[in-house]
């Protein structure tokens, strides 16, 4: 786990607080998986709003320079999940984020708090 790690983790809930996302957490995974450090999790309330946020983080963390590994769900846009291989985001519509429950499955993970815009 590195110090950039977590700052990445900062910057992307702050983009998606930009976005008006909802129920913004950063889970740190780091000491249960090898998948990545921290999970970012946040809601949307449309199909549209969902495609959004992960539009708003692709375009902010290129000018940071963060290499998007892999984009997945963007086409239906009700869980749109994107790689940064230390950060992983997940963007849902409220319905299918309670439907997975990732909160419940990775519930060993510490939550962290993030600075606020």
């Amino acid at each position: 786990m590195s110090s950039k790690s977590i700052e990445m983790a900062h910057k992307i809930a702050n983009w998606i607080e930009e976005k008006k996302g909802q129920n913004i957490q950063i889970l740190d995974i780091s000491e249960l998986s090898t998948l990545a450090d921290y999970f970012v999790l946040a809601s949307g309330s449309s199909n549209t709003q969902v495609q959004s946020i992960a539009d708003f983080i692709e375009e902010k963390s290129a000018e940071y320079k963060f290499s998007l590994l892999r984009k997945e769900g963007y086409q239906t846009g009700q869980w749109i999940l994107l790689d940064y291989s230390e950060v992983i985001v997940h963007i849902f519509q409220q319905e299918e984020r309670e439907f997975y429950k990732l909160e419940h499955l990775w519930q060993d993970a510490k939550n962290i708090e993030y600075p606020q815009v």
